[in-house]
């Protein structure tokens, strides 16, 4: 793991990665969603607490439930998307702390203050959804991640029993590489860092 990976993975990972809205129509199989799970979950969570819930929304029944809580400008893409990712969040997380942080009471940690439930929670779910991002990049995959919808209209269509909270969303598939716009400009490292 000391080892720099080469230039071609980092262009994949990072350098010509692109966020795509336009799509082909090859679907994304439940292997790869499998593959892409066992990725991301090895990634580090705040005591291991891994809030982030993930629902894939490939059919097109799925996908009729999921149109009316789009933002207009959201709509044509994610039906286009051969799959779209809700991350959200389990308000609940730390019931699993027995489990996944055994060697101290981490659960106690969290029962009864919310503000540090909600903090927690919105913080690592965001991260797991940054490495599903990267996870899919790295299986081949296009990523197209977006805000630009209800969360309220979200939670009640697909989490009615209010334990999991949508955090944002990810189209996932093969994109139309065609179709991207010019890229958009970048900070220099002298505009938004500081070595102290």
């Amino acid at each position: 793991m000391s080892t720099p990976i080469s230039n071609t993975t980092l262009d994949q990972l990072f350098n010509n990665a692109r966020t795509h809205t336009h799509w082909q129509s090859r679907p994304v199989g439940d292997d790869t969603l499998h593959q892409l799970f066992d990725l991301l979950k090895m990634a580090p969570t705040s005591a291991n607490c891994s809030p982030a819930r993930f629902v894939f929304v490939k059919s097109a029944d799925a996908k009729q439930r999921l149109k009316p809580c789009l933002s207009e400008g959201n709509i044509d893409k994610t039906m286009a998307a051969p799959a779209t990712v809700i991350v959200a969040m389990d308000t609940r997380f730390y019931e699993h702390l027995p489990q996944l942080f055994p060697h101290t009471d981490a659960r106690s940690w969290f029962e009864g203050n919310e503000a540090l439930i909600q903090t927690t929670a919105f913080r690592n779910s965001t991260l797991q959804g940054a490495y599903l991002i990267m996870a899919a990049r790295s299986l081949g995959l296009d990523c197209g991640p977006m805000s630009g919808f209800d969360n309220a209209k979200v939670d009640a269509e697909f989490f009615p029993d209010d334990r999991f909270k949508s955090n944002f969303l990810i189209n996932l598939g093969y994109g139309e590489a065609n179709k991207l716009h010019a890229r958009a400009p970048r900070f220099r490292f002298d505009e938004a860092c500081l070595i102290a």
